[in-house]
């Protein structure tokens, strides 16, 4: 097919990236950890760690794990927020030879429950602050291991001592669970996973590029989450794709080491290419953020680095640039802001680039595809409105109903070729089937039309999709639970604007009881949906507008809204 972005790379851009490089994420990691050594990979709270000692805790863990008797190819659930941790347990589960389920720490236990059971997931490490919801689930999950980690696990003797007593004490954020130790079932502190485990050699494993390395879950049109199943070659080929479109700008930094602020959580496919993973490539520090909500005191971390490369959604940089205390930070080293998750707004990109001096560039990613498929160039001096140029080794088609390519300047889905694309949904041959053309496009689900010089802009979402700071709501997950409340006939959810999130979930409900108040279904929303999932509007119907075959028309309560 025709090209014609190729023409408007930036200098220094190849139009093909070395996907090839590696033969796994478990190769590009040990080299890491060997050229890097002696360098910081993370900071987090004050305390640092090299990429020797990731190293070395890596090993430790990945030797423990082996331990157990898990199968090759076992999937290993990580349940954390950004903690160092995080990052050793991402190149243990790997280097071990098993693949990673990244879930969201605040998962409800009902959707904790269907991630762990559809991912089969036979070992979690869980943050205990979040162990409450695994209590409530784990009996009918195949999970046989536990390992359960503090917040000060690796702060450092006395100071993560002390930061464990706070969160347990202090501020009362660990609740009491208690874990079942029956079928076999074990369940094991992080420190002594790490003594048990370097008493040991972790097993040498040939991962293959078609082994898995990761299930990303996201959203589906059913309502269901499913397993966006990622490669070790899919992940490698996107880090390779990310460098050799970044590394020209990124030179720039010098012989200074690059310090990524990882603010975005790792369980999402955003952080966990550009920070983690690209990072690790690059030799750069992650700064980890593990509560971005906490602004004074992410402003105070960030007031003791020289950033570099801060990559963020749209909420957070308009939060950001609109807090004082920001505008008084030191950006001298700052050469990359790229924004992504969700659509960056104009009006927050030119204050960023007051603030900062630094253009937000805008990307376009999916968990399918390992994220990244376009990005605006980086020499850009201001804001697009668009999603940017393919990347190298990628294809972007803007296809019909029928899967007939358009012209230019006409709208149709955005279909996407490249060797980041997922091998399909987890144990679902079916809606695979349905996203994946027979030339080996996968279908967005996005509307978008691509110019003459190959830039590609969304006009609309094909799905009923609600993108709340970055993350996939889908309405029939919400409908599908808010309707089991017995004071609910019926009921649908929308996506409407929202100043601070992109969207916000908006809900009509038609009573069953007429006592339903909004507090009832926002207290049920509560117990079955982590925080941005839940409705943020409530609103009551006699009816709710329906098609000739009875359903839900959602566009015209969207129009209402």
């Amino acid at each position: 097919m025709k090209a014609p972005w190729l023409a408007h790379y930036p200098p220094g851009v190849p139009p093909r990236a070395n996907v090839d490089a590696y033969r796994s994420l478990v190769e590009l990691l040990e080299e890491a950890f060997t050229r890097h050594a002696g360098r910081d990979a993370l900071a987090c709270m004050d305390t640092r760690l090299t990429f020797g000692q990731v190293d070395r805790l890596s090993a430790a863990l990945g030797a423990w794990l082996q331990s157990k008797g898990l199968a090759r190819g076992s999937r290993v659930a990580l349940m954390m927020p950004n903690l160092p941790q995080y990052l050793v347990a991402i190149a243990a589960v790997l280097r071990a030879g098993f693949a990673v389920v990244n879930v969201n720490p605040l998962y409800t236990a009902r959707e904790l429950e269907h991630q762990l059971k559809d991912s089969g997931a036979t070992a979690i490490v869980v943050l205990e602050n979040f162990a409450g919801a695994l209590e409530e689930c784990i009996d009918r999950t195949q999970v046989q291991h536990v390992l359960l980690a503090s917040i000060g696990d690796l702060l450092g003797a006395w100071k993560g001592r002390w930061t464990t007593f706070a969160a347990r004490h202090l501020g009362r954020m660990v609740p009491e669970f208690r874990l079942p130790l029956d079928r076999g079932r074990t369940v094991t502190r992080w420190g002594d996973a790490l003594r048990t485990g370097s008493r040991r050699s972790l097993e040498r494993v040939d991962v293959a590029p078609d082994d898995v390395a990761f299930l990303q879950y996201t959203g589906g049109t059913t309502g269901v989450s499913k397993g966006a199943t990622l490669l070790h070659r899919n992940v490698v080929a996107n880090i390779m794709q990310c460098e050799a479109w970044f590394g020209p700008v990124l030179e720039r930094v010098g012989a200074r080491q690059l310090t990524i602020v990882c603010a975005l959580p790792l369980y999402h496919i955003f952080a966990l290419t550009i920070c983690a993973l690209m990072g690790a490539r690059f030799g750069a520090m992650n700064l980890l953020i593990p509560n971005p909500r906490d602004i004074a005191g992410f402003i105070r971390t960030l007031q003791r680095y020289r950033i570099n490369m801060f990559p963020a959604v749209n909420t957070l940089f308009n939060t950001l640039a609109n807090e004082p205390a920001f505008a008084r930070l030191d950006f001298s080293g700052l050469v990359v802001s790229n924004g992504g998750g969700m659509a960056v707004q104009q009006a927050t990109a030119e204050k960023w680039l007051q603030i900062t001096g630094c253009p937000v560039v805008e990307g376009y990613g999916l968990s399918e595809t390992s994220p990244v498929a376009t990005s605006n160039r980086l020499d850009l001096p201001e804001y697009t409105g668009t999603i940017g140029l393919p990347m190298p080794s990628t294809e972007i088609a803007i296809r019909d109903d029928g899967g007939i390519d358009q012209p230019h300047g006409t709208a149709g889905e955005i279909c996407i070729r490249g060797p980041q694309v997922m091998a399909g949904y987890w144990n679902r041959p079916e809606e695979t089937a349905a996203v994946m053309t027979a030339d080996g496009f996968f279908k967005s689900g996005d509307v978008g039309v691509m110019d003459e010089r190959g830039y590609v802009r969304i006009v609309d979402r094909k799905k009923d999709m609600i993108l709340v700071s970055g993350f996939n709501v889908y309405p029939n997950e919400i409908e599908q639970v808010v309707s089991l409340h017995p004071g609910v006939l019926e009921c649908a959810a929308v996506g409407v604007a929202d100043a601070r999130s992109g969207e916000a979930v908006k809900l009509f409900v038609v009573k069953n009881d007429p006592s339903l108040s909004e507090e009832d279904v926002a207290a049920h929303c509560r117990d079955n949906f982590t925080a941005y999932k839940r409705p943020k509007y409530i609103e009551f119907r006699d009816e709710l507008p329906k098609s000739n075959v009875g359903k839900i028309l959602r566009r015209e309560l969207r129009g209402r809204s």
